[in-house]
């Protein structure tokens, strides 16, 4: 499983990275301000992100509640917040499923 969440974590920054990168440096360039309310244009945008954030949260509720395994959440909430959950949680996941297999042998 653990080659599985790497193929994750990276194609998760990957892809959205693609298509922030179409946002951002496209035919009209725009700025971060721009970002917020191209992110609530809609209905549809409106909803995938009120799911995204969600998640995110119970992503971060989760991993608080797992601390005591040792695993320093900090730098998930981080790839979280700057890259995205779709990398974050296969991130977090490849590094615990390490760490349980370090245990266990």
């Amino acid at each position: 499983m653990r080659r599985f969440y790497l193929i994750m974590a990276i194609l998760g920054a990957a892809i959205p990275m693609y298509f922030f990168a179409q946002f951002f440096f496209g035919p009209q360039p725009v700025t971060t301000m721009d970002f917020l309310p191209a992110l609530f244009a809609n209905g549809a945008s409106g909803g995938f992100a009120a799911d995204l954030f969600i998640s995110s949260f119970v992503f971060w509720a989760y991993m608080w509640s797992r601390r005591e395994s040792g695993l320093a959440m900090w730098p998930f909430v981080l790839v979280n917040l700057c890259i995205g959950l779709s990398c974050a949680l296969p991130a977090y996941l490849y590094v615990a499923a390490g760490r349980t297999t370090n245990t266990v042998t």
